[in-house]
C-alpha cells in the first residue's frame, strides 16, 4: 500500500507543472545519436506522448546526421564536414532528404501514433514551412541552407488541431532545389518563431558542469547574463560554448526557457518538466 501512496504523491507533485504548462508549446530537438539508442528512444517517445496527453503542445524537430553519414558510406560517398556542417552536393542532398524526411521522420511519427497521440511528419518544403537561402561561408559547403522565415501559420494549424508536428529540417528554395538545413539551426528558428514556452535540447551530456569530472557540479539554473562570464572563466568550454550561445539566442528571440538534458537518461524530459528540481540545466533570463 505504501508503494501506491508514494506513487500518488509523485503524481500529485506533477499536478502543479501540468497546470502551469497546459496549452503551452514545448519544442524538442532529437539528435541522430539519441535516435540510435533503442531504449532511450522509446522513453523519449513516451515522454512526448505523455506531454501531449496532459495538455502540452510538443513540437519535434529531429536531425539524423549519424544515419545520413551511414547511408553515404553505404553508397561509397565519404562524408565531409567543414566547421561542423556537412558538405552537401546535389547527390548528398537527395540522400539527406531520403534519410531524414523519408525514413527517420516517418519512424518518429509511427512511434508517436502507436502511443495514442496524433502526429504528422513534415519537412521544410511542406507548405513552405521554411524559407531558406544558401549559407554564407568562406568555404563552399554546397547545398547547405539557412532559414530566413518559418511558416508559423501552418504549424499553428496543426497545433490547434491537437496534432504533433514532427519536422525534418531538409528544405527547398523557391526553385525547388534541395537544401540540407542543420537541425540545431532549424530547432532554434522554430522555437523562436513560435515563441515557445520551452526549448528542450537532448544531448549526450548531463547538462552544464562546473567540473566535467564531477557529476555533482551540474548547474541546474543558469541565467543568460552569466553565460559569457562562464565562458571567460573557462567553466564552459568546447562544444558547450556553441550550445549555450544558441540558448542565449533562443531566449533573446522570445523562448521562455531552454533545457539541456541528457538524452541517454530514461524519461529525462518528464523528470525535467514535471519535478521541482528538474534534472538537466535550465537557461532563462
Amino acid at each position: 500500500m505504501r508503494e501506491y501512496v508514494q506513487k500518488v504523491k509523485v503524481l500529485m507533485e506533477s499536478l502543479k507543472y501540468i497546470r502551469e504548462f497546459h496549452g503551452k508549446i514545448v519544442v524538442i530537438k532529437l539528435g541522430g545519436a539519441t535516435l540510435s539508442n533503442k531504449t532511450t528512444y522509446q522513453t523519449i517517445i513516451e515522454d512526448i506522448a505523455m506531454m501531449k496527453l496532459t495538455g502540452i503542445h510538443p513540437v519535434v524537430v529531429h536531425g539524423g546526421g549519424v544515419q545520413v553519414s551511414e547511408m553515404q558510406e553505404k553508397l561509397g560517398i565519404e562524408p565531409e564536414f567543414v566547421n561542423g556542417l556537412r558538405v552537401t552536393t546535389d547527390e548528398v542532398s537527395e540522400i539527406t532528404q531520403m534519410v531524414l524526411a523519408g525514413n527517420i521522420n516517418k519512424k518518429i511519427v509511427a512511434s508517436l501514433c502507436a502511443e495514442g497521440v496524433q502526429a504528422v511528419g513534415i519537412c521544410g518544403s511542406d507548405a513552405n514551412l521554411f524559407e531558406v537561402e544558401k549559407v554564407k561561408s568562406d568555404v563552399d559547403l554546397g547545398n547547405v541552407g539557412d532559414i530566413t522565415k518559418v511558416n508559423t501559420e501552418f504549424l499553428d494549424t496543426l497545433i490547434k488541431n491537437d496534432i504533433i508536428p514532427v519536422i525534418a529540417p531538409v528544405s527547398t528554395d523557391e526553385h525547388a532545389k534541395i537544401f540540407n538545413v542543420n537541425a540545431d539551426t532549424a530547432v532554434l528558428a522554430v522555437a523562436k518563431a513560435l515563441e515557445a514556452q520551452k526549448l528542450v535540447l537532448l544531448s549526450d551530456v548531463e547538462g552544464v558542469m562546473r567540473d566535467i569530472f564531477d557529476q555533482s557540479s551540474i548547474i541546474l539554473h543558469l541565467r543568460v547574463d552569466d553565460i559569457e562570464k562562464y565562458i571567460e572563466e573557462g567553466i564552459v568550454t568546447g562544444g558547450m560554448i556553441v550550445k549555450l550561445r544558441s540558448c542565449k539566442d533562443a531566449i533573446e528571440g522570445g523562448v521562455k526557457s531552454v533545457h539541456i538534458l541528457d538524452g541517454r537518461l530514461q524519461h529525462s524530459i518528464l523528470l525535467e518538466i514535471f519535478t521541482p528540481d528538474g534534472f538537466g540545466t535550465m537557461v532563462e533570463k
